[in-house]
């Protein structure tokens, strides 16, 4: 009975038995058992390895050629920004996106626009031309940031919108407002190239259309001499019949 009364101390203070403790029949039982080459998950392929089977697809889908509508644009600034607009009845700025805002000059117009997409999605932010008048400000709030204001074609319809960029750094956001003037700049200047030859063909329309109402007034004055002439004849034979 002396042997059963041992307190829960007297355990813990005994040391953990070593491997050679145990006897030599105990530790061959308590092996890992032996690997068995006729198990079922040996003979299963792993995930990686190619089995060489070849399964033909049900419906084959050919090539489709996809148009962005830019390919007749040659790009002249390309650039990475997160686009914004101000929502009026929220008073307040709401994201279009983020992705690569371009502006395209045409091959044969010469028009420039604004075109923005999403990373991700290509889902369009921004589809504007760059007219001559459009101004863009730096934001009070950030050197990253400008905003300026333009009719947009984005959602399918011309729209006065307010819009915000933010750039990654001041020095693209500089590059960009500094190309934007130029070309509203050089924009102007074609619409008043394109007056003034649309005004100097209409004076010389005018101007031709007057040298020929001058050749006219001397043909009138022909047939009134005609008109004389045959006036003369026949008097001189009213003149023959009387004597």
């Amino acid at each position: 009975m002396q042997q059963c009364t041992l307190s829960l101390s007297h355990y813990k203070s005994l040391p953990l038995p070593s491997h050679h403790s145990f006897p030599p029949s105990l530790i061959m039982a308590t092996a890992a058992p032996e690997h068995r080459h006729g198990d079922d998950y040996d003979n299963s392929p792993a995930e990686d390895e190619d089995t060489g089977a070849h399964v033909a697809p049900i419906v084959k889908l050919e090539e489709v050629a996809v148009t962005t509508g830019e390919e007749d644009e040659d790009p002249i600034l390309d650039l990475k920004a997160k686009l914004y607009r101000f929502d009026k009845e929220g008073n307040q700025w709401k994201e279009r996106g983020g992705g690569s805002v371009k502006l395209l000059k045409h091959k044969v117009t010469g028009k420039v626009r604004l075109v923005m997409r999403q990373s991700k999605t290509l889902k369009i932010c921004a589809n504007h031309f760059v007219h001559h008048g459009l101004t863009v400000q730096e934001h009070s709030g950030n050197e990253k940031s400008c905003v300026w204001h333009a009719s947009d074609f984005a959602d399918g319809e011309l729209k006065d919108e307010l819009f915000c960029i933010r750039f990654p750094s001041v020095e693209n956001c500089k590059t960009f407002m500094t190309t934007i003037q130029e070309v509203a700049e050089s924009q102007g200047e074609k619409e008043e190239n394109k007056d003034a030859s649309a005004t100097a063909g209409l004076l010389e329309k005018l101007t031709v259309g007057e040298d020929k109402s001058e050749e006219k007034e001397p043909e009138k004055v022909t047939t009134t001499e005609k008109l004389t002439v045959g006036e003369d004849k026949s008097e001189e034979k009213d003149e023959k019949d009387v004597v």
